[in-house]
C-alpha cells in the first residue's frame, strides 16, 4: 500500500459516514471498524504463522459476540443485516465478517474464503507485518492503493498503533461535545462501555480480564450478569444512565486524542472537525485526500455530500433542558479546552502534529496495547 492512515476519535462523531465516503474513493481501501473487530488478540508478541494469524481474524470478537447473543445489536453490525453462513447463536460471526468485510463487498462469506486461502499459506512474521500484508492483499483485490482504517472509540489504540506502524498517519476526528455525548447515551455500544467502566471503577481493576471471582460476586445484581456469556438486554437498553457520564467520557477521549496528535512529527497528524465537514465538505475532503495521499477526484467529491447528514447538528441544544445542557457542557469542558489549546478546536479545521514525536516505540511485533481499545472493556 502507498500509505496507511488511521482515523481515531470518540466515535458518534460522523466517523461511520466518513468511512462510507472514503469507500467511494477509487484509490482508498476503507477498513471499517477493523481495529475494533480484531482487537488486541490480533497483535500478540513474537512471530506468527499464517495459520495462527488467520485464527486472530476468524474467531469472533468476544465482547461483540456477547452483545449479539444477548440481543444488544449495534447499527455497525453490518453482517447481521444480510446474514450469511455464520450466525451468532451457532457458529459465531467471524471477527472480520461482522463489520469489516460487508463494508467492502456484498458477499462477505466469499471474500472471507479468499482471505483464508491466502493467509494460511503466509510465512512466519510479526503481527504488524501480517496486517500490512493483509491490507496489501485487499488493496490488490479491490484495486486500491491507500488504506484508511476507522474504528469508533479508538483514541486508546493510537499509541500502540504508532508503535506497530511508525510510518502511519493519524486523523483525529471530533464532534461538538454535547451533541456527541447525547448520541453516545443512546447507542447500545456506548451504554455497554459505560457500564463496563463502572465495573472497573467499583472493583479497582485496570482491565476487566483481571477481575477475580470474588470481585465479580461483589458486584450488584444489575452489573454482574453483564460479564457472562449472555445477559438480559434490558440491563443495558432500559437502564437510566446519567448523560453526564457520557460527557465525561467524551472529554477523556478527546483529551487522549489531542495529546496523541500533538506529539506526532509534522505531517503525520491531522485534526478534522465534523462540523467543518458539514460546513465545507469539498474543502475538508480535499484536505483529507491530500493528507491520505490520494487525489481529490471530482466525481468523488460530488457524491460525498450525500453521505453527510447535518440534521443532528445541535441536537443537544434542541432536545435537552437548560439544566441538562448546562450539566453536559460542564462535563465536556475539559475536552473542549483541550481542543482549543491544541489549535484544533471545533470549527477550526486546523492540522495538528507539530513538535518532535515520541519515536517509533517498540520494535515490530509490539501490539496496540492490552485493553486499549476494546469496545466493552476499556477501563
Amino acid at each position: 500500500m502507498r500509505s496507511l492512515t488511521f482515523v481515531i476519535g470518540t466515535g458518534r462523531s460522523g466517523s461511520t459516514a466518513l468511512s462510507r465516503i472514503l469507500s467511494t474513493h477509487p484509490d482508498v481501501l476503507s477498513l471499517n471498524e477493523y481495529m475494533a473487530s480484531v482487537g488486541d488478540a490480533a497483535f500478540p508478541e513474537g512471530r506468527l504463522t499464517g495459520a495462527e494469524f488467520w485464527e486472530t481474524l476468524f474467531r469472533p470478537t468476544p465482547y461483540f459476540a456477547g452483545m449479539l447473543r444477548s440481543g444488544v445489536l449495534m447499527p455497525e453490525f453490518l453482517y447481521t443485516r444480510r446474514p450469511g453462513r455464520y450466525a451468532a447463536g451457532t457458529t459465531g460471526i467471524p471477527a472480520l465478517s461482522l463489520m469489516v468485510l460487508p463494508h467492502l463487498t456484498d458477499d462477505p462469506d466469499a471474500l472471507l474464503d479468499e482471505i483464508r486461502a491466502a493467509v494460511v499459506e503466509w510465512p512466519d512474521r510479526t503481527a504488524p507485518r501480517h496486517h500490512e500484508a493483509l491490507f496489501a492483499l485487499l488493496g490488490e483485490r479491490f484495486g486500491r492503493t491507500a488504506a484508511v482504517e476507522r474504528s469508533g472509540y479508538s483514541t486508546g489504540w493510537a499509541p500502540g498503533l504508532r508503535a506497530a506502524f511508525p510510518y502511519a498517519r493519524f486523523v483525529h476526528l471530533h464532534r461538538d461535545g454535547p451533541d456527541c455525548a447525547l448520541s453516545m447515551s443512546r447507542h447500545p455500544g456506548y451504554r455497554v462501555i459505560t457500564l463496563m467502566r463502572e465495573i472497573a471503577e467499583r472493583t479497582g481493576v485496570e482491565h476487566l480480564a483481571e477481575l477475580t471471582a470474588e470481585q465479580v460476586r461483589s458486584l450488584p445484581p444489575d452489573l454482574a450478569p453483564l460479564l457472562g456469556e449472555r445477559f438480559d438486554a434490558a440491563l443495558v437498553l432500559d437502564r437510566d444512565l446519567p448523560l453526564r457520564r457520557f460527557a465525561d467520557l467524551w472529554s477523556e477521549l478527546v483529551g487522549d486524542g489531542v495529546r496523541f496528535l500533538d506529539g506526532l512529527p509534522a505531517g503525520q497528524g491531522m485534526s478534522l472537525a465534523y462540523e467543518d465537514l458539514l460546513d465545507a465538505p469539498r474543502e475538508e475532503l480535499t484536505r483529507l485526500a491530500a493528507f491520505v495521499g490520494v487525489e481529490p477526484v471530482a466525481s468523488w467529491l460530488d457524491g460525498a455530500c450525500a453521505h453527510l447528514d447535518g440534521s443532528r447538528r445541535g441536537s443537544a441544544g434542541r432536545q435537552l433542558t437548560a439544566e441538562e445542557l448546562a450539566d453536559v457542557r460542564e462535563g465536556c469542558a475539559a475536552g473542549t479546552r483541550a481542543l482549543a489549546g491544541s489549535g484544533a478546536g471545533a470549527g477550526s479545521g486546523s492540522a495538528a502534529g507539530r513538535g518532535a514525536g515520541p519515536g517509533s516505540g517498540p520494535g515490530a511485533g509490539s501490539g496496540p496495547g492490552a485493553g486499549s481499545g476494546s469496545a466493552a472493556g476499556r477501563g
